[in-house]
Order: structure tokens, then sequence, then C-alpha cells
């Protein structure tokens, strides 16, 4: 190695031409004398390790606290409050993983991963009335942190907004208060269908639609599918051109969404039911006007047959909808 290195003109270079490491070649330019009995380092007394008689006292602490169904953390801390401190708390936990009968160890309950499946709510309405759906969504301030609550009752059937408020806050009584004023304007359906937010599932609400003899029917948990009118009828609003996104205060929004409502009802032309509005579906205006229309579809076809297949037929409203429903639905319900 003396020779060859002035050669290569490195050290290092040397070692890994021969194969030697650096500890190795060290180790042997100042070798040390052999040890006849030599002790393992595991077994080698320093200072900074704990004894046995404490080690045994600190196992017994433990075994004590999981009897009671405690942590190590507690058996730890108990014993600090009582003025002993045997070892850290790392040390601690170290020497609890060395307990050879670990059964004594509480468990603590782990979630399986499963959640208990639940049916799918299958509401089904026949006419404008009978079913509504009710949300609440944010509408975003100025100010970081702050939202305002946009409250709303929706026909599923007619698609028509019967209620609505826009609240700084999310309230049970709010809830009831809208409610209220709709049930004061339009007749009472024959089921509310929402989510499972705090607002819906309240037992105020539910007391007051028990009142009118008003079912309530709610989400599966972690399916938004199940709410699909309500959750259409915000997007609708958040989409539209001129939608400002951010208010500068409650009133602002308040009289954004009076504006909307208005409009949403009387002159949205909904592709959901054949593009009439909610109202004209509602009070069944919508036949006249089907009838204009279908006259200029037939009157269209005659002057142009050639851009047809067959004769066309104006489409009409659905308006047998419903949430998590088939055709094979319906006709089971209706048997």
């Amino acid at each position: 190695m003396k020779t060859l290195a002035p050669v290569l003109g490195s050290q290092r270079q040397a070692l890994a031409m021969v194969g030697v490491s650096r500890g190795t070649w060290q180790y042997r330019q100042q070798q040390r004398l052999r040890v006849q009995d030599p002790v393992r380092q595991a077994d080698r007394a320093y200072e900074s390790r704990i004894s046995t008689a404490d080690t045994e006292r600190i196992e017994e602490r433990i075994k004590l606290a999981w009897a009671e169904g405690e942590s190590v953390d507690w058996a730890y801390a108990t014993a600090l409050d009582a003025g002993v401190m045997l070892a850290s708390r790392r040390t601690w936990w170290r020497i609890a993983r060395r307990i050879e009968n670990q059964m004594l160890r509480p468990v603590r309950p782990r979630k399986s991963g499963k959640r208990v499946k639940r049916d799918a709510p299958v509401v089904i309405a026949h006419a404008p009335g009978e079913v509504w759906s009710w949300d609440i969504t944010d509408v975003y301030s100025p100010w970081r942190g702050v939202t305002y609550k946009a409250y709303k009752i929706i026909d599923i059937s007619s698609r028509e907004i019967k209620g609505y408020r826009v609240e700084d806050c999310e309230g049970d009584q709010l809830a009831v208060e809208m409610f209220r004023d709709a049930l004061a304007k339009h007749d009472a359906p024959r089921v509310v269908h929402a989510d499972n937010g705090a607002s819906m599932t309240s037992t105020l609400l539910r007391e007051f639609l028990a009142g009118h003899r008003i079912e309530m029917t709610h989400n599966r948990p972690y399916v938004s599918n199940d709410n699909p009118f309500s959750e259409a009828a915000f997007k609708t609003m958040k989409y539209r051109p001129g939608y400002p996104r951010i208010f500068t205060s409650l009133d602002a929004a308040r009289a954004y969404i009076d504006e909307y409502v208005l409009w949403y009802n009387t002159r949205h032309k909904h592709s959901g039911i054949a593009l009439f509005s909610p109202s004209e579906v509602s009070d069944g205006s919508w036949k006249q006007k089907w009838e204009i229309r279908n006259q200029a579809l037939q009157a269209y076809y005659e002057q142009h047959p050639g851009r047809f297949t067959c004769r066309p037929v104006m489409p009409s409203p659905i308006i047998t909808v419903g949430i998590n429903y088939t055709r094979k639905t319906i006709r089971t319900t209706t048997q």
C-alpha cells in the first residue's frame, strides 16, 4: 500500500484498487491487543445505561398501567407526578416494547374501514308540489373565513324555488322560519329531502315538519348524488353569467339572490323540463306554450320533410321525477 499510493497519487484510490476499506487499513496499522473474554457492546456497563433494577421498576409500572387500561405515557406521567424519575419518556416506550407478554397491552379500538351500508333513499314525485328538496350553500364575502349562507327549497318536479333566504350563519330556527314562510304560500308537500347537515337533521325542523304531516328523507353519508336537484340549482346560480362570486355585504347577497330567484322561477328556460320555466310547469301553463311550439315544429316539418327521418314530436316536461329511481322503481311503487 505504501508503494502503490504514491504511484496512483491517492491512498483512497489505492485502497479501492486492492479492495480494502479505509477503516480496515487504519486498524491494521495500529492493531489493538485482543481481549481474552470480550464483553458484547449490549452488555457493557456504560454510565448512561439504565440499571436492571430501574428497568424492572419501569416494567412493573407499565404493566400496572396496562392492567387499568392506561398507556405507557400515563404510567410515565404518573411516576413523575409522584416525584419518581427513572428514565426518559423514550426509554419507557423502548422498555414497553421489550416486555414479553404484549397481550397485557390495552388495544385501542380501530376503525374497521367499513361503513354500515345504507339503502339509497328513493323519492318519487308524480306531480309538482309532492316532493321538496332543500340545501344550504356558501356565498363568499371579501373577508377571509366569512361566508354568507344561502338557504333554498326547490320542488323536484317543477324545479320551482318554493322558499329561500340568505343569512350570515346556519341555524335550525332559520330553517324552520324558511319552511314556515314557504308553507304559508304553497301547499304542504308529501316529502322533504335533504342531506345530513346539522340543520337538515335537527330535531326542531323534524318536529315542525311532522306537525304538518311531512315525511323527511336524507342522503346516505358521503353521497352527494342523493340530492341532485338542490345541487344542480345551486350550480345554475353560481355559473350564471354575471354572478358576482364575492358579495360586499349581506344586503348585497340578499339583493342579488332576490333578483336571481325571480329570474329563475319565471324566465329561466330549464333544460330539465323541456326548456319551460319552473313557474310554467308548476301552474300547468306550459301546456299552452307547448301547443304553440308544436304547431311551429309541425309547420317546419311540412316545409322541410327531407330534414327529418320521421315526424318530430315537441318535447314536453317529464313530470314524474325522483331521486335514485329507475323506470322499474316507478312501476313497483305505483302498483
